[in-house]
């Protein structure tokens, strides 16, 4: 069981730390934005390069944030009857999410977005629009990454359910609780 909240503890690392990271995303994003208003607004230019930097940043922001968000217990759930139950219960509904839903459809998303990353890299996939970015299949490869974070931390709550279930206390967080 040691070996088991090792793993949860290493997998909640990264998605603690790709989640940091890609806050400052939300920051450069702002910048943009400001820049693309300004820029349209008082310049009386834009490029489509720039306004698909924002939705480029966004998109990462939102996906590879999502295991982040998860994480931290952000995700959509309804906490009007969660937040009532106890935490043995709420164990058990996050490993039944986790087991039928969770791992499932990522695991669907990771494997069908092979292909898809793969041809975009394969023919080098740009922008369709004169003057977008160039490199559209480095957007497109944030889809299996960020599924398979949403993966990884999806087992990383299981592990905690399960450590929550059996009174196990491996990890220094379940210490402190």
């Amino acid at each position: 069981m040691q070996i088991l909240m090792r793993i949860m503890d290493i997998i909640e690392t990264i998605s603690e730390k790709t989640g940091q990271a890609v806050a400052w995303l939300s920051f450069v994003l702002v910048l943009v934005v400001c820049y693309d208003v300004f820029s349209r607004n008082v310049l009386q230019s834009t490029t489509p390069a720039l306004q698909e930097l924002s939705w480029h940043l966004f998109a990462v922001i939102f996906l590879i944030g999502a295991a982040y968000t998860l994480k931290h217990e952000r995700h959509v759930r309804v906490d009007v009857f969660y937040s009532r139950f106890s935490r043995k219960t709420q164990a058990i509904i996050n490993i039944i999410g986790v087991v039928v839903f969770l791992l499932p459809l990522s695991w669907i998303i990771i494997k069908s977005s092979r292909d898809f990353v793969a041809l975009a890299f394969a023919s080098g996939e740009t922008s369709p629009d004169p003057g977008g970015l160039p490199a559209r299949y480095i957007l497109k490869s944030m889809i299996p990454i960020a599924f398979v974070l949403v993966f990884m931390q999806g087992v990383a709550l299981m592990l905690k359910s399960i450590e929550v279930l059996t009174g196990f206390s491996g990890s220094e967080e379940a210490l402190n609780d």
